[in-house]
């Protein structure tokens, strides 16, 4: 049984501790519970023991359940329970416990010899009792007077002393280990800017080897056009002036110890220490991001592949030059042919081919020229300031010029021919609007041969209306069906007989009478409706070419234009042969034809529909064939099943000798690859004859009809044989 202690006057065990979590987050702050033992507590534990005359005593840190002695003197014991014991008590009281217990008592369970217990509060600079300082004997004492106590609780003020300095220097050292280990650059500078300390960090990026900065001026790291303001900046902190640097994170220039300078990062502090004015500054190397800086900024306005100026700077430069000189002439510029390279020879050689064309371009101008590329093939110049048609017509012949030499690229020979527009900007131009001035010039470039230079003239944005208007009357005509087909009869040579036809678009205007396709099939084949309108064309020419039949005309093979935006649709074969099963017409009645500007726009992939029409019984015709270049190449990559001589070889058949000897030389080749030929603009019977003597055999023209409406080729046909024509059939 323990007995009742007696405690000192002016305890109290009701008295409501502090805030238990605030007061364990104190103790754990110190770090002493299961660390090491601490020889300066070790020594105080000593001294208070013998200074009290007591065989016992020990430092006890009270955790949430344990009572921990991490110093004592005449005891084995590393921790005792907390609750029940006399250290707990000291956790309530404000001031010096002192317990006694006699012969049959005990005061703590796992000492059972102690019989005297006087303990001092540990309390925190926050105020917050963390544990005690105890003095233990093994009997009791009747007394424990002033002066006793007053050391007992000097001594427990010596081991907070001991706990705060065990605090300050793990935290330090915690900083010290952090400091040193930091990716980033630490320095720290004394008033008088001597460096008194620096991490690993910044002897690495500084260039000094260990413990080669420390005790040197700051200045070993500064450039020397920038010292003088750092000394200066360094006295205004030293007299107790604010830095203008200070809380703020900077780029500056730094000095290596190898004398080359390199861009930093610099952020500092300053503190008011036991020794003076501190300055301390967190640094780091930039030199990747200014490089990384550099180099988005070069891509964002340079061509990655030509590494001219792109679009967006030179638009800078294009409103730069009209706000300050209020005068700017732009010339856009466009490779003629370029696509032909890209497709036979594929996008890597036409790149390089690109590069080869912006270094020729940039050797011809002067350096006041802005040379851009805006994309793809097209290319653009900037003459700043006031400009003349004179100059830039001058400028644009040297450049001509200077593309009449091949370019030696990949192993191949390129000519490269350039299209050039300009336009010229006075007070009031806007820039868009002179880029577009210049883009149309380019356009009516094209269109006049390619190879020249045309400079912006009112005239040519008339046209650009009159072709919106033209584009908008299509869209009503559509709208009320004013498009009709007519139809022109292909023949049989020899007998004269209509054979097929083809079927040709018409306008019926309600203003203007019937257009025939040269006033309006350009802007018809860039309409967003194209597509459709081949559709229709398709249909209409089954449906005819059906009630033909029914009519009980012979069969009539019906050749139709295919428009490059009905096969960009992919639903080309598709739709034919749905028209096909519509109306009822065997395919060996309908004959697409494919001119030769859709078998130089078309990839190989986009044939697949015309493959399929071929195989289904669909005739494949090659329109105007032998004036272009791409001819032949076609020949291999379309299902082609006839062949159309062009009229211009027709026309002089008689008079031109090297005329005769194309059409002689298509007809073989022809015969050679099993297709047919149908010669069109026969319009003589010396025509007609002597295509029939090369072994032609089938022909259209005005010689057997112009186009005429599906009621009159009806009649025609119901007239049997096409007269007016005789001549010696082909041997």
């Amino acid at each position: 049984m323990i007995p009742s202690p007696s405690a000192s006057a002016g305890t109290d065990d009701r008295t409501a501790p502090t805030d238990d979590a605030e007061r364990l987050t104190a103790l754990r702050s110190c770090h002493v519970i299961g660390a090491a033992p601490d020889a300066g507590l070790e020594r105080i534990v000593a001294v208070t023991a013998a200074s009290l005359g007591m065989p016992m005593a020990w430092v006890s840190l009270v955790d949430d359940e344990v009572s921990w002695l991490v110093a004592r003197i005449g005891v084995d014991l590393h921790r005792l329970p907390r609750h029940g014991q006399p250290c707990e008590r000291v956790l309530t009281q404000s001031g010096i416990v002192v317990v006694n217990a006699d012969d049959e008592g005990l005061l703590f369970r796992d000492l059972p010899g102690v019989r005297f217990h006087a303990g001092a509060p540990l309390i925190t600079a926050e105020g917050h009792c963390i544990g005690s300082l105890c003095v233990l004997d093994t009997k009791p004492r009747d007394g424990f007077d002033d002066a006793e106590r007053s050391k007992l609780a000097a001594f427990a003020g010596l081991v907070m002393d001991r706990l705060e300095i065990r605090r300050a220097q793990l935290a330090n050292a915690a900083a010290i280990g952090f400091a040193q280990a930091a990716e980033y650059a630490l320095l720290v500078v004394d008033g008088t800017g001597t460096i008194t300390f620096c991490n690993p960090s910044a002897e690495a990026l500084f260039g000094h080897g260990a413990g080669g900065m420390v005790g040197r001026p700051a200045e070993i790291i500064i450039p020397e056009p920038l010292r003088a303001a750092h000394k200066a900046g360094l006295r205004r902190i030293a007299s107790g002036g604010a830095s203008h640097l200070a809380g703020r994170t900077i780029e500056l220039t730094a000095l290596h110890r190898d004398g080359r300078t390199f861009p930093i990062e610099f952020s500092m502090s300053i503190w008011q220490g036991p020794g003076g004015i501190g300055m301390g500054a967190v640094i780091r190397d930039i030199s990747e991001w200014r490089a990384r800086d550099a180099k988005l900024v070069q891509l964002a306005h340079h061509d990655k592949l030509t590494g001219l100026t792109n679009r967006a700077l030179f638009d800078e430069r294009l409103d730069a030059s009209l706000t300050t000189d209020q005068y700017a002439t732009v010339m856009l510029l466009d490779l003629d042919g370029f696509k032909e390279v890209n497709d036979s020879l594929g996008h890597a050689v036409g790149d390089v081919l690109l590069q080869a064309v912006a270094v020729r371009l940039s050797s011809w101008v002067t350096a006041q020229i802005t040379v851009a590329r805006f994309g793809g093939d097209e290319f653009a110049l900037l003459l700043p300031g006031r400009g003349s048609p004179l100059d830039a017509g001058a400028l644009a012949a040297q450049i001509l010029e200077a593309f009449q030499t091949p370019f030696p690229v990949a192993g191949h020979v390129f000519h490269v021919g350039l299209s050039i527009g300009a336009a010229i900007g006075g007070p009031g131009t806007v820039r868009d609007e002179l880029i577009a001035d210049a883009d149309l010039a380019l356009y009516q470039a094209k269109r006049d041969g390619r190879r020249c230079f045309r400079l912006f003239e009112q005239s040519m944005r008339n046209a650009v209306v009159a072709r919106r208007t033209l584009h908008d009357e299509l869209t009503r005509a559509v709208e009320r069906a004013e498009l009709v087909l007519h139809y022109q009869p292909q023949v049989e040579l020899d007998s004269g007989q209509v054979i097929g036809a083809e079927a040709l678009l018409r306008w019926q205007h309600p203003t203007r009478g019937l257009l025939l396709p040269a006033a309006f099939i350009d802007a018809l084949e860039a309409h967003p409706l194209a597509a459709s309108i081949g559709r229709w064309i398709v249909d209409d020419a089954c449906r005819q070419s059906a009630l033909w039949r029914a009519l009980g005309l012979p069969p009539l093979r019906v050749a139709v234009n295919l428009f490059g935006a009905h096969l960009r649709t992919g639903r080309l074969a598709r739709e034919v042969i749905g028209a096909l099963e519509r109306h009822a017409l065997p395919p060996s009645l309908l004959e697409i034809e494919v001119t030769e500007r859709i078998a130089l726009q078309t990839d190989d992939f986009l044939l697949d529909p015309l493959r399929e029409l071929h195989r289904h019984g669909v005739s494949i015709a090659f329109d105007d064939f032998g004036t272009g270049y791409a001819s032949l190449s076609s020949l291999k990559r379309f299902p082609l099943t006839r062949l159309k001589i062009d009229r211009g070889f027709v026309r002089d058949i008689l008079t031109d000798r090297h005329d005769a000897e194309i059409v002689r030389a298509v007809l073989g080749m022809a015969q050679s690859f099993g297709l047919d030929v149908i010669a069109e603009g026969i319009e003589t019977i010396e025509q007609d004859t002597m295509l029939r003597i090369m072994g032609c055999r089938e022909g259209q023209g005005y010689l057997y009809g112009r186009a005429m409406t599906a009621e009159a080729l009806a009649a025609l046909v119901m007239g049997g044989r096409v007269e007016g024509r005789r001549g010696p059939r082909a041997a």
